[in-house]
């Protein structure tokens, strides 16, 4: 069994009673949707079509919500129904970042995801889901599609459907007759600052547009009688309806292929993750580094004193200590941040994250202990060491499961990245901590500064080849943000590598602390643009 939708866009008329069907059935608050109708039109009035699309959750076989969800708040049913469970929802953002298809939303009064669930509990009663009886037209169809017999496989089997993004492998159970690139693909249509119902996109709401209706069939039809007369001047044959209708069609195809814009559209959700995400990668930088680039030098030279060695599993420390408090913080529900430990669902990299940054944490503090008691485990740098490098790179992981947002599917290179920050910001921290690595530190910083330019000149210049990303990085390099882009490589990367290799003794401090911002500059670019970009 398998369940899942079609939407017939041949019927659809646009009349939103699924959104308000579906609104009504789970008592969903003003300006949030589970279901919602994007509109689009093509050509000028009176030579103008519009086009209705009904979104939301396309319960996907492969559902990436799921699999990023650290908590099993988002599961699949056996028969195939993608639904949530609020009471285990810690209102991490984690599967929003993971939808291509924009579908889920924070309940601003549960401060829990919630979504389209298929109306489950009606389903389970023998009732078709709330959006499916209102729709007047039948345009929208549920069943099991794995029964060749029910009306919706039929459809899919017999009718021309495609299904949203395709390319992102979820294997979505929402197919769509007659659906076009400019319904389904954001990318493909013309998104203008200000536009009818326009206030809808930014989560205002909208008022009724009342218009003559009258004038405008009138005009229109006007307007069709004297093309049809100018048909029949031209092909000799009398006017009659199917000569307007002929000419009507001639419109249309006029209309299709001019470019489309949206008219009204799903309210914006905003960025996400916003400047904790960024701190909370830049202190993990710090912290695991600090460690990283103590034990290599431990290594490499013999050993450092107690007191910087003391120092430095400090740094390390607080610096965690301040990353899991960012964490928490950008939480929706704070309270319940230790359900990713007492209910973890193993495949999100967010649930394997927090255990590493608990076994690194409590590693830290047995080798602090032995430190001041001189214990003797000095053969815990090792594990110490595995564990900062999977701390420092984690987070790349968790990024790459976030699906929805293209720019950060570069895993690997991405991890490179994040361990490579780590080495800067551990090699400044040792400069403060340990003086006398001061020398050895600013040359690994100066080949990290260069690899890190490295990599952000391949991600900018040979990127992940999809709309989205080209349009991330457009933003990045040339949008609003690009500022603080070309800060972070300008102040924080080329002005270092000047300064270390001109003023070595008395300036590379100064070349590290500025390192330092340029990380977490670039880093709240790479974070915040690419969750502006529409996914709807």
């Amino acid at each position: 069994m398998n369940y899942g939708f079609v939407i017939d866009n041949r019927l659809c008329i646009g009349c939103h009673a699924c959104t308000v069907a579906c609104k009504s059935e789970h008592d969903i608050p003003i300006g949030v949707n589970r279901t919602h109708v994007k509109y689009i039109e093509k050509g000028e009035f009176p030579n103008n079509t519009r086009e209705f699309s009904v979104h939301r959750c396309n319960h996907c076989a492969d559902a990436p919500c799921v699999e990023i969800c650290p908590t099993t708040a988002l599961y699949t049913r056996a028969d195939g129904i993608v639904d949530f469970d609020s009471d285990r929802c810690i209102g991490c953002k984690s599967c929003m970042q993971a939808c291509p298809y924009d579908a889920l939303y924070i309940d601003p009064d549960t401060h829990t995801a919630a979504k389209c669930n298929y109306c489950a509990h009606r389903l389970d009663g023998g009732y078709e889901p709330a959006c499916v009886i209102v729709c007047p037209t039948e345009a929208i169809v549920s069943g099991d599609l794995d029964d060749q017999e029910s009306k919706i496989s039929q459809l899919v089997a017999n009718e021309e459907t495609i299904t949203r993004k395709p390319e992102k492998l979820t294997t979505p159970n929402l197919y769509y007759v007659k659906g076009s690139a400019e319904m389904l693909d954001p990318n493909a249509t013309n998104q203008e600052e200000k536009y009818l119902w326009s206030e809808q996109s930014s989560g205002v709401g909208h008022f009724a547009k009342y218009a003559e209706q009258r004038v405008a069939d009138s005009d229109s039809e006007n307007l069709l009688i004297q093309l049809a007369m100018e048909t029949s001047a031209r092909t000799g044959k009398p006017i009659d309806q199917r000569a307007i209708d002929n000419v009507a069609q001639e419109i249309k195809q006029d209309i299709d292929t001019q470019e489309a814009r949206r008219v009204y559209d799903v309210p914006s959700k905003g960025v996400l993750w916003g400047w904790e995400v960024t701190a909370y990668v830049w202190t993990k930088a710090i912290a695991t580094g600090t460690f990283l680039m103590m034990a290599v030098w431990i290594w490499l030279n013999g050993g450092i004193n107690a007191a910087s060695e003391m120092n430095g599993l400090l740094t390390s420390l607080v610096f965690m200590g301040i990353t899991g408090a960012l964490l928490v913080k950008d939480l929706d529900r704070p309270d319940r941040f230790l359900y990713v430990i007492l209910r973890p669902q193993w495949k999100s990299w967010l649930v394997r994250g927090a255990y590493i940054i608990m076994g690194f944490s409590g590693l830290i503090t047995i080798k602090l202990f032995d430190s001041y008691f001189g214990w003797g485990f000095s053969w815990l740098m090792i594990p110490g060491s595995m564990l900062a490098i999977l701390g420092a790179v984690y987070t790349a992981f968790l990024f790459g499961q976030a699906r929805g947002r293209d720019l950060w599917q570069s895993t690997v290179l991405s991890a490179v990245h994040m361990l490579v920050h780590a080495v800067m910001a551990g090699s400044v921290a040792m400069m403060v901590i340990a003086p006398e690595t001061s020398a050895w530190m600013a040359n690994v910083l100066l080949w990290g500064i260069i690899l890190n330019l490295c990599i952000i000149a391949k991600e900018i210049l040979m990127p992940h080849d999809t709309p989205d990303t080209r349009k991330a990085i457009h933003l990045m390099t040339k949008g609003y943000y690009s500022k603080y882009f070309w800060a972070g490589i300008v102040f924080g990367s080329i002005t270092p590598i000047v300064m270390i290799n001109t003023y070595a003794d008395t300036m590379t401090l100064i070349a590290g602390g500025m390192a330092l911002v340029g990380i977490f500059l670039t880093e709240f670019v790479r974070i915040r643009v690419p969750q502006m970009i529409p996914l709807s």
